[in-house]
């Protein structure tokens, strides 16, 4: 009974036969292999090798003339200004996308085309072997060797020269955009060690300067700010500028709000910088340059969406989670003759991701 029952040997037994398993553990159905190879037309053909071969040279040279295509619209149409016709800048831009996009574009393809078309595609099973340890250099020596003969790249030098040119151009573009963030080289009050820093540390905020919601401009007075309430807010003037008002925006942008001045823990120097428990502190989070722009009115946080970063404003906007590791720069605010909400200076800090160093 107990030989016939549920797990006993003869269950066992006819498990293994239906799984058609043999008693001696190898399996009932031979290992079928790897299919037959079936050999490409450029494999046959050298024709239609070195048609691919020309094709793949034309990939890197179309992402070479897309750096070049790149550079006439950046330094040909030259840098624009207030004074630009839209259809300068649209032709820029349109050059600007389009060189970007050839360059990388043609070195990705090409890759991909000399892989399926040139290189091996035969698929192999590589055993596992013990690493032996002298023997570690003339294994790697010997994966490099085999790399370098089954990508033929020495044997085609076309395809190597053209490949290493447009390797060698294609990062010139970002290189010159990087450049392009940092005129420290025309201001002359500023020193070249800071990188541009400076230009983060000052905005359109300025003594007086009225504050505004965004985007209508509407100037705000202190009786309008209630308790709980949060306002985005720009500098007055900025909506009128004719050129550079988005980089102004995203450097000057501010989140105000109302809090019960009890509950603020004001730190020495910055008893005059709130209004009766009206505060305002930058939008832009101090990680990696997101608008915070989630205010939690019952735990008096603010929250950055992109990384979760979150802000105390009850302390001066420190950081309470999050991977910011710099509280939110603060602006100081007064109220002039008329009781609308002004500043009283511009940020004392440099706004934005802490790149860079704050002296």
């Amino acid at each position: 009974m107990g030989e016939q029952g549920y797990g006993g040997p003869g269950h066992h037994s006819d498990a293994v036969e239906h799984a058609g398993v043999e008693d001696s553990g190898t399996y009932a159905i031979d290992n079928p292999g790897l299919p037959p190879h079936r050999p490409r037309l450029a494999d046959e053909d050298p024709r239609a090798a070195k048609k691919a071969e020309r094709q793949v040279a034309f990939l890197f040279l179309l992402s070479i003339l897309g750096t070049i295509l790149f550079f006439v619209g950046y330094f040909v149409i030259g840098q624009v200004g207030p004074d630009t016709a839209a259809e300068t800048l649209r032709l820029q831009n349109m050059l600007l996308g389009l060189g970007t996009a050839f360059a990388m574009l043609g070195i990705g393809v090409g890759i991909v085309h000399w892989a399926k078309t040139l290189m091996p595609d035969h698929e192999m099973v590589e055993q596992r072997h013990e690493v032996r340890t002298e023997a570690d250099r003339a294994d790697a020596q010997g994966i490099i060797e085999d790399i370098l003969e089954e990508s033929q790249i020495k044997r085609r030098p076309l395809l190597r020269n053209t490949l290493i040119g447009a390797v060698a151009l294609a990062p010139l573009p970002a290189i010159a955009i990087f450049r392009d963030l940092d005129d420290t080289d025309n201001r002359s009050d500023l020193a070249a060690e800071n990188f541009g820093v400076e230009r983060f540390r000052h905005t359109m905020w300025d003594e007086g300067v009225r504050l505004v919601r965004d985007p209508s401009g509407t100037p705000i007075k202190a009786s309008d700010v209630t308790i709980g309430s949060a306002f985005h807010v720009i500098p007055e003037g900025l909506n009128e500028l004719q050129y550079g008002k988005l980089n102004e925006k995203a450097k000057a942008v501010v989140l105000l709000m109302r809090l019960d001045p009890d509950k603020l823990e004001v730190s020495e120097g910055r008893e005059d910088w709130n209004v009766d428990g009206i505060v305002a502190y930058s939008k832009i989070c101090t990680h990696v340059g997101c608008p915070v722009a989630l205010y939690e009115q019952h735990t008096h946080h603010l929250l950055c969406p992109c990384h979760q970063s979150t802000f105390d404003v009850t302390r001066e906007a420190k950081v309470v989670f999050g991977p910011a590791s710099h509280a939110l720069p603060q602006l100081p605010i007064t109220v002039n003759e008329e009781g609308f909400l002004v500043a009283r200076s511009d940020f004392q800090e440099p706004v934005g991701p802490v790149y860079w160093e704050r002296g």
